[in-house]
Parts: C-alpha cells; sequence; structure tokens
C-alpha cells in the first residue's frame, strides 16, 4: 500500500511524528498510567477502551478491536487513503513527501480532481475573455473585490447558456460520465443532460490540500436558488469542507485563530481587508465534522453570526454540536454582529478594525452557554434555579471528563445557588475509566522463544543491539522464524526505528494483525530482564539450529561427507559440549 513512497521516508516520518499529539487533536485523551485513554472515536461506549501508547506509538481499542499507527488513525478517523495520511503527517512536522516517488491516488479520483482544475481554470478564462465577461466583472468590482483576491480565490464566471462545460469537456461519454461524477451536469425529466452552472459567478472550493473539490456558484440578480453548491460526489461531502480553509492555511504561517462565517462573500470581503482567517460552512449548519476541522487547524475558533434571532438560533446549534470537543487545549468562542450586518458589509463599511474589535469581544463558550439558558428562566426565583439544573443536564453529559467539565458544573453551582453533592445527585455522574484487567495478556513463561523474541523485539527494537549472531536461525522450519530473522535484518540496518514504524513496514503483510497483538501484549518484566529474556531466547534458537544442522549431516552418513561437512560436524560438536 506504501506504493512508491521510500520506506525509509515512513520510517524517519514515524519517529518525528508523535501519536497522542495527532489523535488527541481529534479525540481528547486522558492520562491512565503510562498510556493515554479515551471513549473510542469508532463506535460508541460510555466506559473508555481506546487505549494510546505514546511509548510504542500506536492506539488499540480492546471494545471494537480498531488498532494501528498514526498512519491508520488518519485513515480511519479523517477517512483518508494511505498518500493522503503521509501528506498530513509530513505537513505536521515540516517534512516534503518525495515529490518523484510519490504514491499515485485511486485513478478514478485523481481524474476527478484534475477535471475540476481544468473546469475551475474554464471559468476563469470566461471571467476575462467571454464577450459578456463585463456584467460579472462590474458585479464583482460593485462587491468591492480586486483583481488580486479574486485571482487569490480563483473566482470565475458561468456564462449563460445550457452546455458549455458539457461541449468542452464531454467530447466522450465517459467523459460525461465524468462530468456527470463530478456534479457539474444536471438532467431534467426527459433525460436531456446540461451544464448545473450557468450564468453565475464561480466559486471553487477547495480542500485542505489545495485541490478543487466542487464549486459554489452565485446568480447577479435576486433569482433563485441565490447560491448553488456542487452536489456530494466522491471527493466532495458538504458535511466535512469548509470554504476558505486553503487561502487561510495558506496567507498564515501558523493559525492561532479561524472565525467561521455563513457564505463566500463573508470569506472574500473579508480576505480583501485583510482578515485572512475566516473560513464558511457550505450551505450547512456547523457540524462536528467542521468543529474538529477547525480544531485540528487553530487553537481557538470563534463562531460569527447575525444578532436577530435565527443568528442567535444557529448559534446554540453549534454550540450543541460543540459539547463533545470541550476542553483540552482548544477554545470556542462567539460573536454577534449587530442587526442587520453580516461580515461583508460590516467590513466595507466600518472598516477591519470594527471587525477585529468584535472579534477580540467574542464571548467565551460557556458565558454564551449559560446566558442562554437562564434566559429561558427566572434567575432570581429559587424555582427557576432548578429549572436552570433540569435544563443543562442533558447537555452536560456530552461534555468530556476533565477540569473543563468540573468547571462547567462549579459554573453552574454558583449560577443555581446549590452545591456540587446537589448537583451531583442529580446529574449523571461521569464514567470513570475502570482499568482494563486481563485484556492483555501477560508474558508467561510458557511462551515459545520465537514468540517471545518477537514481542520483545516490537515493543523495545533497542533491544536488537544485544543480541549477537543470529544467522543460523533462518534455517530453522518453525512458525514465525521467518517474521523474527526480518525483524532482527531490519532493526540491524535501520537501528532507530520504532514499534510504529516497524508494524507499518508490515502494514500488507497477511501476518499485521498478529504483529499488532504482540505488540500490545504486557511485558512485565524490567528492560534488563527483558534484555536477557532476548539474548536466551536467541541463543536457544541458535542452538536449536545447530542441533538440527548435525543431525542433518550425521544422517547422511560419514562416508558421503564432504571434507567441508566433516569439518563443520567437529566445529558444531565443540559449540553443542
Amino acid at each position: 500500500m506504501a506504493g512508491q513512497i521510500p520506506p525509509q521516508f515512513i520510517d524517519d516520518l514515524l519517529t518525528r511524528v508523535d501519536i497522542t499529539d495527532v489523535i488527541d487533536a481529534r479525540v481528547p485523551l486522558k492520562k491512565a498510567g503510562k498510556n493515554l485513554q479515551a471513549c473510542c472515536p469508532f463506535h460508541n461506549e460510555k466506559t473508555p477502551s481506546f487505549t494510546v501508547s505514546s511509548e510504542k506509538q500506536f492506539y488499540h481499542c480492546f471494545g471494537c478491536g480498531a488498532h494501528g499507527t498514526a498512519i491508520g488513525f488518519l485513515m480511519e478517523y479523517d477517512q483518508m487513503s494511505f498518500p493522503e495520511a503521509i501528506h498530513e503527517l509530513a505537513d505536521s512536522v515540516g517534512m516534503t513527501v518525495p515529490s518523484s516517488q510519490s504514491f499515485v491516488p485511486n485513478p478514478a479520483k485523481l481524474n476527478l480532481y484534475e477535471l475540476l482544475d481544468k473546469v475551475s481554470q474554464f471559468y476563469v478564462h470566461q471571467l476575462h475573455s467571454h464577450p459578456k465577461r463585463d456584467e460579472f466583472n462590474n458585479y464583482l468590482k460593485q462587491r468591492g473585490l480586486s483583481p488580486a483576491i479574486i485571482e487569490h480565490f480563483g473566482i470565475g464566471m458561468a456564462p449563460e447558456g445550457w452546455d458549455h462545460v458539457l461541449k468542452k469537456f464531454g467530447n466522450s461519454q465517459k467523459a460525461i460520465e465524468q462530468l456527470n461524477e463530478a456534479g457539474l451536469l444536471s438532467s431534467n425529466d426527459k433525460g436531456n443532460t446540461y451544464d448545473r452552472f450557468r450564468s453565475r459567478v464561480m466559486f471553487p472550493i477547495r480542500d485542505r490540500r489545495g485541490r478543487v473539490i466542487g464549486f459554489g456558484g452565485r446568480v447577479l440578480d435576486d433569482s433563485t436558488p441565490k447560491y448553488l453548491n456542487s452536489p456530494e460526489t466522491p471527493v466532495f461531502h458538504k458535511g466535512h469542507e469548509l470554504y476558505g480553509l486553503y487561502q487561510a492555511r495558506k496567507a498564515n504561517r501558523k493559525l492561532e485563530r479561524l472565525i467561521i462565517v455563513e457564505g463566500y462573500m463573508d470569506v472574500i470581503a473579508l480576505a480583501e481587508k485583510g482578515i485572512s482567517n475566516a473560513v464558511a460552512t457550505l450551505g450547512t449548519a456547523t457540524t462536528p465534522e467542521h468543529l474538529r476541522q477547525l480544531q485540528r487547524s487553530a487553537p481557538e475558533v470563534i463562531f460569527c453570526f447575525d444578532g436577530d434571532r435565527a443568528g442567535r438560533e444557529a448559534a446554540w446549534r453549534a454550540a450543541e454540536n460543540a459539547l463533545p470537543l470541550l476542553g483540552g487545549n482548544h477554545q470556542l468562542k462567539f460573536m454577534f454582529l449587530p442587526d442587520g450586518e453580516d461580515p461583508d458589509t460590516l467590513v466595507k463599511q466600518k472598516g477591519a478594525d470594527a471587525f477585529n474589535k468584535l472579534v477580540t469581544n467574542a464571548k467565551n463558550f460557556s458565558d454564551f452557554f449559560f446566558e442562554s439558558l437562564e434566559k429561558r428562566v427566572d434567575i432570581e426565583s429559587m424555582d427557576g434555579r432548578a429549572r436552570l439544573i433540569e435544563i443543562a443536564r442533558p447537555y452536560l453529559r456530552h461534555i468530556p471528563v476533565g477540569i473543563y467539565r468540573d468547571m462547567f458544573e462549579q459554573r453552574l453551582v454558583e449560577r443555581a445557588q446549590t452545591s456540587t453533592a446537589v448537583l451531583h445527585k442529580h446529574v449523571e455522574k461521569p464514567s470513570k475509566s475502570k482499568k482494563v484487567i486481563n485484556k492483555m495478556a501477560t508474558i508467561s513463561t510458557g511462551m515459545s522463544p520465537i514468540r517471545m523474541a518477537i514481542t520483545i523485539l516490537l515493543q523495545h527494537p533497542d533491544l536488537h543491539k544485544s543480541v549477537g549472531d543470529f544467522d543460523k536461525i533462518a534455517t530453522l522450519s518453525r512458525p514465525g522464524i521467518v517474521i523474527l530473522t526480518e525483524l532482527l535484518e531490519t532493526l540491524h540496518q535501520q537501528p532507530h526505528l520504532n514499534t510504529a514504524a516497524l508494524l507499518e513496514r508490515a502494514r500488507e503483510a497477511d501476518y499485521a494483525d498478529h504483529l499488532m497483538k504482540l505488540a500490545m501484549q504486557t511485558l512485565s518484566l524490567s528492560a534488563k530482564e527483558l534484555e536477557h529474556e532476548l539474548v536466551g531466547a536467541i541463543e536457544q534458537l541458535q542452538q536449536e539450529a545447530q542441533n538440527s544442522r548435525h543431525e542433518v549431516l550425521m544422517a547422511k552418513g560419514l562416508s558421503k561427507l564432504t571434507k567441508e561437512e566433516r569439518e563443520e560436524i567437529q566445529q558444531l560438536e565443540i559449540r553443542m559440549r
């Protein structure tokens, strides 16, 4: 699966990446002994059984069996392909994947990315060359957009007409099928096919790596729909994507804050005024997937909403979705614009300073949450305060266990003028982590030398240095001997490899899951004792290989042995004494 990405690059990458950082940015982890734990993100559970080993650099869930390295986690959690996960991790530690040997992605998806990019360039070309381009350029000028910002966001135009894209790119049945798959065509009840986007200003939607994955189109007049987005496609999922995130990451070497606004023009108008850290959802409410992506990109996320009733309701929905992600090193805030204003109009009329002042004064999540709830009750009365606790109860259970939740409950106690003891009587207590007993097999004296040696090498790769000669053991015909010799050879050639790198090298092997199980076994011995066990296991196997060789030679009969074989028997007998 690693394709043409050099194994040495993957090895180096996994020695620089810390899996706890990768996972904690997506699923908040808590210390549990020498490992970290969380409720598994791959199945529903109340008691944490998802464990991350910082020492071994892999994760495992005792509930559903999910396991892997940092690469595997991104593939499973973020639904990335293998090369996408490699690129994501490499970007996070400032490494560059060798371009000449990059893994070739799924050809079907690759063709869609190429097609969408070409169509995007077509729309840009139309904005500069179409006979009716002035109408579109005047509109963009009236909206206050400079040529530089238009180029920065790749804005173009879809001319009036039914088949401009269809004619240019649909020169075969296969090409038409690709246009359909990319969401660029529509069909009517009569079966006629035509361009989805017509007579619209076109905004290409890019993923985090800058690839065009879809489009948004806006009409110039008041016709409906005012905005039209690409439908769901193999490369575009609107509940996961954020417009402007690629440009924000490109414009800011390190993003400390992201502002989430409502539409394309809000993002672009803010960027025009130098505010380059705004993103927008694509015609949907803010989803948990959006929030995870935002939190992965910046430590502070600010929701920007209109100050009217609709804006407040949208803010509350966002707050509800954010509850499971609270705590850790991330901060969520809410800002509300004056009535009748949106980011586009505000920044044009009052300037960037006025907008940034509102950003600075944004409400913390807890302030917004309690203010919203207290508007529903009479906080001055006992009845109202009791009602406050009743309203808050369903929300508290969604907040992860930890310092933030404790402080959140303390705030509720203070507002309701009660005690923590009273609160905990009526609020579901957070599930406490239970130690997983006997779920990780403990190394036993009954373990075979091969199994023991593989287990020790996987979990403590540096101990390979204590192993001397192991060349003879390759002659043994025993299960696992090939795996053991390959491990020893790999570690002697690449002594810096860690557990995760060794597991990744075996990703495609039919014994990959078996290695993962061995890597998870508890080794209760000290490092010195494990070194002694490893050396003893290898010496035992070496002795067994010598005995086996001696038996093979003796079975031939002395009269049939060559001079070299007779000398070999003498050497073997000396070693066997």
